[in-house]
């Protein structure tokens, strides 16, 4: 079979054309050049230019051929232009999911089709396998990676079952330090290059520097809310319906600055995303403070100290309907129709007990125990087992 790797010049994906190459297939390398601009890469670096030439030693070393294709372009357009305008908004989008939606397995897999590959394979740790319905259709699904500390399932949360029809995930069965002794075995160039830490389109840049590179500061409020606040300690009503009472938990609480205290300044509510405590720049406190809300037209951001504050917990959230996305069409929800589920709102969050609910006013998670820093922008993805079967994008 002719088989495309999106070889990324990172260990994983170098592995991955390796195991293809010993299966016998006919395997093609294609390095993605996704962003440009020299005025956001760290100091002396030029990641993407290292990442190719490491490709490029992989693909020498394997005797297949390489190609580098620039899709700068498509990724401003369609991650970066987007990433920033819901930061704005005060928002968290996940770029790494948009990548995957977007750009992977949308534009660079029709260039590899177009070259005549059958299927496109990557380095994620995920797993697809297919079974057929009682009228013969195939279904596929998308599973978890073997290795539960390096499970990328939730970053392909968004592919559709065309894109799983035609995707491959070779290391998807193996654990990363068996993916590292492999290619050490195989001498490949890529063997003990560290992961990488920045965004999936920069390399090594720090999603922090980048904002602050592209946003313009604007000075704010740290406001902080204490515990005795009168929200934290209402009683639940009775509700008289099931979606009355999702409604109630999915719903944020709206602070204002006569709620707490000021005890700061920050450069910008669009650089701090909910659930964060790192950057806040506040001393005097006996634990860490974290950011439970942003008010983005005051550009105000509102604080509470510790872990457990009652303001970062929210057992229910929202997805509108237009933003629900089943990978699995097959057992998506008729309104008014639930699930139980396993869910998680972040990416290496354990997966937690949950139901799923379908209305017409929207569709809710419920958790069996409350969720810290639900942020609205990112993703949250359901699980059946192992098995991924739907996402959509937090409201």
């Amino acid at each position: 079979m002719k088989i495309v790797v999106g070889l990324s010049g990172g260990v994983d994906s170098s592995v991955a054309a390796y195991l293809l190459q010993q299966q016998g297939h006919e395997v093609i390398a294609l390095f993605m050049r996704n962003w440009n601009d020299a005025s956001v890469t760290l100091e002396d670096e030029c990641p993407w230019i290292e990442d190719s030439n490491d490709a490029l030693l992989v693909a020498q070393k394997l005797g297949i051929p390489f190609q580098v294709i620039d899709m700068s372009e498509l990724y401003k357009e369609k991650i970066v232009d987007y990433m920033f305008e819901e930061y704005q908004k005060g928002r968290t989008p996940n770029p790494d999911v948009l990548c995957n939606r977007e750009v992977k397995f949308d534009v660079f897999m029709k260039t590899a089709l177009s070259l005549g590959a059958e299927k496109v394979a990557t380095g994620h740790y995920a797993q697809v396998n297919s079974t057929f319905d009682e009228n013969g259709k195939e279904i596929f699904h998308l599973l978890a990676g073997a290795d539960s500390n390096k499970d990328q399932s939730y970053f392909l949360c968004q592919l559709s079952q065309d894109q799983l029809s035609k995707s491959l995930f070779p290391i998807g069965h193996l654990d990363k330090p068996q993916v590292r002794e492999i290619a050490r075995e195989m001498k490949l160039a890529t063997a003990d290059k560290k992961d990488s830490q920045g965004l999936c389109f920069i390399g090594k840049v720090k999603l922090p520097t980048f904002l602050q590179q592209q946003l313009e500061p604007k000075e704010g409020e740290i406001v902080e809310i204490f515990k005795d606040f009168p929200e934290f300690h209402q009683e639940v009503p009775q509700f008289s319906s099931k979606l009355e009472e999702l409604q109630f938990l999915s719903k944020k609480i709206v602070y204002k600055k006569s709620d707490g205290k000021m005890i700061g300044k920050h450069q910008g509510a669009h650089y701090f995303t909910i659930g964060q405590s790192k950057g806040l720049g506040i001393g005097g406190h006996k634990e860490s403070c974290f950011l439970i809300s942003r008010d983005m037209e005051t550009n105000t951001i509102y604080v509470g100290e510790g872990k457990n504050f009652p303001g970062l917990f929210r057992s229910a959230l929202k997805i509108e309907n237009e933003e629900v996305h089943w990978v699995r069409e097959d057992l998506q929800l008729k309104n008014g129709e639930s699930m139980q589920v396993l869910a998680r709102i972040r990416y290496r969050q354990t997966l937690e007990k949950a139901s799923i609910f379908q209305f017409e006013d929207g569709f809710y998670i419920e958790f069996e125990n409350p969720q810290s820093a639900i942020a609205e922008g990112q993703f949250a993805a359901w699980y059946l087992g192992d098995e991924l079967i739907g996402s959509g994008v937090i409201s």
